[in-house]
């Protein structure tokens, strides 16, 4: 008999938890976990690119120090962050050196563009492409993960979901910031092909014939 009551209990408890909202918190808390581990991991494949991309532009631009440490510094700075995403101070200053480490990197490839040996070179061209494959990825990671905290944020508001988040201890998320939202919507242009032509220069009018004097 007792065993009959706790079932009944249990079943009657899963019930309720249903009905509130609990598991569908469960599901959408590790949708966004799961989009912050995808996040991290195209992130650190962008960093991991950086050493072998800051030796093959210095054995053709060695002269282009400045340039070069300075990414080389972003990258450390980066890996220095021990970001936690439930946290907004954390997460702002995770995006902050993300942000840096991504200006140092478009200041080093507009950089390489004066150097056609380089541009021509097959190490430089296949990290070109991965690096650019990257960029493209943490574009759609990030935009992914900023969809799925919007919607986690928006559930856990809504009633009775709100109630049951507060019992069982579920906060809203910080998010990327505006700024960064709107950066991705295009990822960074990290092309390094011929630039497009000039235009050809208008043509010169005709010489107009003298008119014969009445």
């Amino acid at each position: 008999m007792r065993s009959f009551s706790r079932l009944l209990f249990l079943a009657v408890l899963a019930s309720l938890l249903s009905g509130c909202g609990y598991n569908a918190i469960q599901q959408k808390d590790e949708q966004v976990k799961a989009g912050w581990a995808e996040v991290l991991n195209q992130y650190k494949r962008r960093a991991d690119l950086i050493p072998n991309l800051v030796q093959t532009v210095e054995g053709y631009a060695n002269q282009e120090r400045q340039v070069l440490t300075d990414v080389t510094n972003a990258r450390a700075r980066v890996g220095q962050v021990n970001v936690n995403a439930d946290d907004a101070d954390s997460l702002k200053q995770f995006q902050q050196a993300q942000g840096e480490l991504s200006g140092a990197l478009s200041r080093l490839l507009v950089v390489t563009e004066n150097y056609p040996n380089l541009k021509s070179d097959q190490g430089f061209r296949d990290l070109q492409a991965q690096l650019e494959g990257t960029e493209n990825r943490i574009t759609v990671a990030r935009g992914r993960y900023i969809q799925m905290v919007q919607d986690y944020n928006t559930f856990i508001r809504q009633f009775p979901q709100v109630i049951t988040a507060k019992i069982f201890g579920y906060a809203t998320k910080p998010n990327f910031t505006v700024e960064n939202e709107a950066q991705i919507s295009q990822p960074p242009a990290v092309k390094f092909g011929s630039q497009a032509p000039a235009p050809a220069p208008a043509p010169a009018p005709a010489p107009q014939t003298p008119q014969p004097a009445h």
